[in-house]
């Protein structure tokens, strides 16, 4: 008798245990889909369910429009660099080993998206500003960050910093964000 309920106790537990790791990988599928933005997804509307491996699917094929994107942008990247520095596309010069050369820090993007600002600084080590002055400039200019992150590479720092526009139809005037960030990193 002893067998036998130690065989049901065995069988219980692997049924716990396969119920939970299902349980685990639907919460994992849902947040995945929930990366998804929402004007990717093929859902004309919120009612509109995909099955899970649609979701699965619909996330794959997201990835494989990102990596494209991503290599798309290195080329274009590439090539604006060998143009702006005057290196022949045939050249064997890495062009961004050309530019780190020839450029001088601090560096400023500015992406606007409609109702998503990206902002990229790109500093030294030995140029200190505080990150919460560039925070303060987009706040008071009409956007909301959303997320910042900075990371070291050698003696450069890369500070990418997310916002949103608070009030749409307003919107930022980037043009005036721009100026203001210029003037408080150099």
């Amino acid at each position: 008798m002893k067998k036998c309920s130690g065989e049901s106790s065995s069988k219980l537990d692997r049924k716990t245990v396969e119920r939970n790791r299902r349980i685990h990988m639907k919460g994992l599928c849902f947040k995945l889909a929930s990366l998804i933005p929402p004007q990717h997804s093929k859902a004309p509307n919120s009612k509109d369910t995909l099955s899970q491996q649609n979701q699965l699917d619909l996330a794959s094929s997201y990835i494989k429009q990102l990596r494209e994107r991503i290599e798309n942008l290195k080329e274009r990247k590439e090539k604006a660099t060998r143009s702006q520095l005057g290196i022949d596309a045939n050249s064997t010069i890495d062009a961004d080993n050309a530019m780190m050369v020839r450029s001088r820090l601090p560096v400023i993007e500015l992406r606007d998206s409609g109702s998503i600002i990206e902002v990229m600084l790109i500093s030294g080590l030995n140029k200190n500003f505080m990150l919460y002055e560039v925070i303060s400039v987009l706040e008071e200019e009409g956007a909301e960050v959303v997320s910042a992150s900075f990371s070291t590479v050698g003696d450069k720092v890369f500070h990418s910093l997310h916002a949103q526009v608070k009030f749409s139809r307003v919107g930022v005037e980037t043009s005036t964000v721009w100026q203001r960030l210029q003037d408080l990193i150099y």
